[in-house]
């Protein structure tokens, strides 16, 4: 008889992340006698989480050199994300790092790798990491990444992988409706109940709203995704999804787009719609018809 699976005592606080409860996860990371890898990827993805509330410093600040591989490649991308300056130093010790035999493997150094190297468009080599898999994190960036690439076939190859492995985590659920969403028509349906099901077994997070507004606006439903989206501008004033999607939101209800792009502009200068924005109204246009 096999042996029972070990608990996994990391559970609630992976599903906070991957759902966007940032605080949530680290409120409730106080979790005692864990393995020592259970721990630094207790403490990776506590960090991963103040990264995403913007907290940069306190991650930089906090992470050691003394720390294990893994915390490390959480330290490099805080450092990337936090100013413009640190991004060309960044990238060089990321690639340093990666081309090393005793650490170049390390999944989470791998997947901060696809996530840098997403953010900077460099799709092929985001994949030179990420696409063996290795963790079903992998396996999810690499359906965004393929989906960026507007390569749904390999996003949706990477997805059946996915459901091979766990149909039912939340990762799986995710990447099924971002797959959903980008092929669009009936499955844009599909992609709302998997974001509804979430809010009816969760607390309610900018993620998930965010995901049942893009569905309600791609069905037509622009007054419902206002109403979703202005929850979630409650929960995070300065969202750059939130901000975006209100523009798109507004544009369609025939209201001023100006405060929310404003918004996105102050806190994410670097946003699609804010650069499509500056250069010319046709290519803005041409932004708003892809993010809705």
């Amino acid at each position: 008889m096999a042996a029972a699976a070990a608990p996994d005592h990391l559970f609630n606080l992976r599903n906070n992340f991957y759902l966007g409860a940032y605080q949530a996860a680290i409120n409730n990371s106080d979790l005692t006698n864990l393995p020592p890898d259970d721990a630094v990827e207790r403490d990776c993805l506590v960090y991963r989480s103040y990264i995403a509330l913007g907290s940069y410093q306190l991650v930089i600040s906090e992470i050691d050199e003394s720390a294990a591989t893994p915390l490390q490649a959480v330290k490099l991308l805080a450092l990337y994300l936090s100013s413009p300056d640190n991004k060309e130093s960044t990238i060089s010790s990321l690639k340093e790092w990666l081309s090393d035999p005793a650490i170049g493997s390390n999944v989470t150094l791998r997947l901060i790798a696809g996530i840098v190297f997403m953010h900077e468009e460099d799709y092929n080599e985001a994949l030179k990491h990420t696409n063996a898999g290795g963790t079903m994190e992998l396996h999810a960036l690499n359906v965004q990444i393929f989906l960026k690439m507007h390569r749904s076939d390999y996003a949706e190859r990477q997805l059946r992988a996915m459901q091979q492995i766990d149909e039912d985590h939340t990762l799986t659920q995710l990447a099924n409706a971002w797959l959903n969403l980008a092929v669009g028509g009936s499955k844009i349906q599909e992609a709302y109940l998997i974001f509804q099901d979430f809010s009816e077994k969760y607390p309610m997070t900018g993620l998930i709203l965010n995901g049942k507004a893009v569905c309600c606006m791609h069905m037509g439903n622009f007054d419902e995704a206002e109403g979703l989206l202005l929850d979630a501008l409650n929960k995070d004033a300065k969202d750059p999804e939130t901000l975006a999607n209100l523009v798109v939101c507004s544009l369609h209800q025939g209201k001023s787009t100006s405060r929310y792009l404003n918004q996105l502009k102050l806190t994410h200068p670097d946003h699609m719609l804010v650069k499509r924005a500056s250069s010319g109204d046709e290519s803005f246009e041409r932004a708003l018809q892809s993010v809705a």
